[in-house]
Formats: C-alpha cells, structure tokens, sequence
C-alpha cells in the first residue's frame, strides 16, 4: 500500500482565462471577471489514469476542494488531516496542511496549483522535522516556472503511474521558482529561485554508466560507492551497518576495508567525518550491542536480484529485534538499475518473520542506483 499526500489550491491559475497573468491575491477580481476554478478538474485528470491501483493506494488529503472532493469523484479511499474545511483557501490553509502532512509521511506529497503554491509547499517543509518528502506537483496555476510539475496533469499521473507499477521513478532535486506577478502584469519578467524539492520523475538510465546502450555494472558500482561515501562523510557520529552483497562490497572496497561478501560488517563516521572499520560478520547480537554503543545508525543494504527481497534472504542478522531498533527511515538501498528492472514490476520485499513489522515497513524506499541518482521503488 502507498501512501500520496494531496493538497489542491482551488483558486491556482483562476486568473488565467480572464487575463490576470496570475492567481496571487486576485481570486476575487478573478470572480467578478467570471473566472472558473479548474485546479479540482486538472487534478481529477491526473489522478483518473490510477483508478486500477485502487487497492495498491491510498491518500491523505484535507477537506472540501483542497483534496476530498477530488477524491470522493474518483472513489479512492482517503483519510483526512485534522483541519476545517473553509469556503475560501489561503497560502496559509496550503501551509499547515503541508505540516500535518510532513508529520504522517507520505511516500509523495502530490499537490495542485502554479508557483506560489511551490513557494508554500517549499517554506512549510523546510520546517519540518520530516520535510525530506518527495515531491510533484499537477500544473494548475497560470505561472509555471518551477521544474517540480509534470509537463500535463496527465504526465504527473504517469509519473505515479509508473511507481504503483514498480517502475523506474528517479527522484531528482528540482527548483521552485516565480514570478513578481505585479512586474508580470506590467509585462517584465522578473524571475526568483527559491529552493530546491525531491521531485520524482519517471526514471532513465544514466547515459554516462552505458556502454553500446547497456548498463556497465563496474562503472555504476563505482559511481554508487563514490556517492554513498560522500552521503556517509556527511553524517558525523554514525555507525553504518553494511549488509552483503557484490554492490555493498563494491563500498567496502571503495572505502578500503575488509569486506565479508555473505555477511554484515560496520564502519563508524567521526566527527570530523572520518570512516573507520568496526566490526566484520556481525551476528544479531552483535548489531544489538554495537546499538547501545551507538545512538545513531543507519544500514545500508542490497536488493536480491531476481527475487527482490531487501530483508529476509541472505541478511538474517536483521532480524526484527534489529529492524524494530533500526527504524524503515535509517534503511538506505542500493542497487544497479538493470536489477531493479529485472524484477518486470515487482516491490521490494521485507520478510522480517513479524507480519505486524512487515506492514509497518510497506510503502516506499528510496534506492541509490548511481552517483547522485536516486530511485523510489515500491516496497511490500
């Protein structure tokens, strides 16, 4: 089951059939101008291609036309987020549905409107403490400048499409970006950035790891190395668990330590940012001990090609005891994407032997295929 985050701004692009050249604190001159709403219908098009993944899906949403009614059309099942439905919606009504939201972690917050929604969606997770989450936006309102929509609301749709099929979905950071409307409505263009979203994109081989149009597994364990290195400096006082496997070994050999190809080693990153080797063939109990050594720690784990099990064949040192401690959002994969296709569709599989920690771990993950390429695969 995945879980979207839909927010809609109901009033996005009204001012552009009546000649506004915007939306932005015009909704009622748009009104009077007979200005219709048609964010609710674009984001009604984008969502209508997921209607056989009913079952795989599910949303959290807000009241009235920020998102339930959109869904009610379509009868997807829905939860709400603890807000008041109001008549008319504000940037402030789209920023506290952001933090609500952030909080229950969607694996994509999917929203509707132009760039100023950007720019609220933007400023509301930045203060979050979850505010990491994926982003894509349907094209709604009258500017879009920003490279976190989909080029049509049906192409924002295939982008989730592709996810709920196991496809490739790359996420890549994308900027927001605006226009000063009032300069804009006397026609200069005046153009800001504000900051960067995850935004996930249907997913490409990266043209510099092919070789005669086929993945080049050396070149791409190397780039995946390089990156996961950079990630792990980045992370001052954290023990790292690397579990087995040729692409894992592929970072051990990069950082220049042993590695047990078939077993569980662990490294500990300084303060200074230093990598150090800390354990070899770990057990159970040893990760559990290496825990009350150290608060902070993640794994870094390899998907099992052909099967795509991330937990449960070849890894039982993380067994539920460990994975319980570790928590899903401490897990980083990696993985080629030649594997990741081989699996025609199928999620990622977390078979922990407790049913109960399984569900809990169903969802998404993002998989590190390549020097700062980042997928989102599905995960049961």
């Amino acid at each position: 089951m995945i879980t979207f985050g839909l927010i809609i701004n109901p009033y996005a692009g009204i001012g552009g059939a009546v000649g506004l050249k915007g939306s932005d604190q015009m909704v009622e001159e748009a009104f009077r101008r007979g200005a219709q709403q048609k964010a609710m219908s674009r984001t009604s098009d984008a969502l209508s291609g997921l209607s056989e993944h009913k079952a795989r899906c599910r949303f959290i949403t807000c009241p009235g036309d920020m998102g339930q009614s959109v869904l009610d059309e379509l009868g997807f099942d829905y939860s709400l987020l603890p807000m008041p439905e109001k008549e008319q919606t504000s940037a402030a009504d789209t920023q506290h549905a952001v933090t609500l939201m952030a909080e229950q972690q969607p694996d994509v917050l999917v929203f509707a409107g132009g760039d100023g929604t950007a720019r609220d969606i933007l400023a509301a997770l930045a203060e979050c403490e979850h505010g990491d989450i994926p982003v894509l936006g349907i094209p709604a309102g009258v500017k879009i400048h920003s490279g976190v929509y989909g080029v049509t609301p049906q192409a924002s749709g295939e982008v989730l499409n592709t996810l709920l099929n196991g496809g490739l979905v790359d996420i890549k950071e994308s900027e927001v970006r605006d226009l000063d409307e009032e300069a804009f409505r006397q026609d200069k263009v005046v153009a800001r950035h504000y900051g960067e979203l995850r935004v996930p994109q249907v997913g490409h081989f990266v043209q510099a790891v092919k070789q005669g149009g086929v993945e080049s597994e050396e070149l791409v364990l190397a780039d995946i190395a390089a990156f996961l290195r950079e990630e792990m400096e980045d992370q001052p006082a954290t023990l790292f668990l690397i579990g087995s496997g040729k692409t894992t070994q592929a970072i051990m050999e990069d950082l220049g330590f042993d590695n047990t190809l078939l077993g569980v080693d662990a490294v500990y990153v300084d303060n200074d940012g230093h990598i150090d080797p800390i354990a070899n063939d770990l057990n159970e109990q040893g990760i559990l001990q290496l825990f009350e050594r150290y608060p902070s720690r993640k794994a870094v784990l390899s998907i099992m090609g052909g099967q795509g099990h991330i937990i449960g064949r070849g890894n039982q040192q993380f067994s539920a005891a460990v994975l319980k401690q570790l928590g899903k959002t401490n897990v980083q994969l990696v993985s080629t994407k030649t594997k990741l296709t081989e699996l025609n569709g199928r999620p990622l599989i977390v078979d922990s032997g407790d049913a109960a920690l399984n569900q809990q771990w169903a969802g998404t993950l993002e998989v590190i295929t390549g020097y700062r390429d980042k997928v989102v695969q599905p995960v049961v």
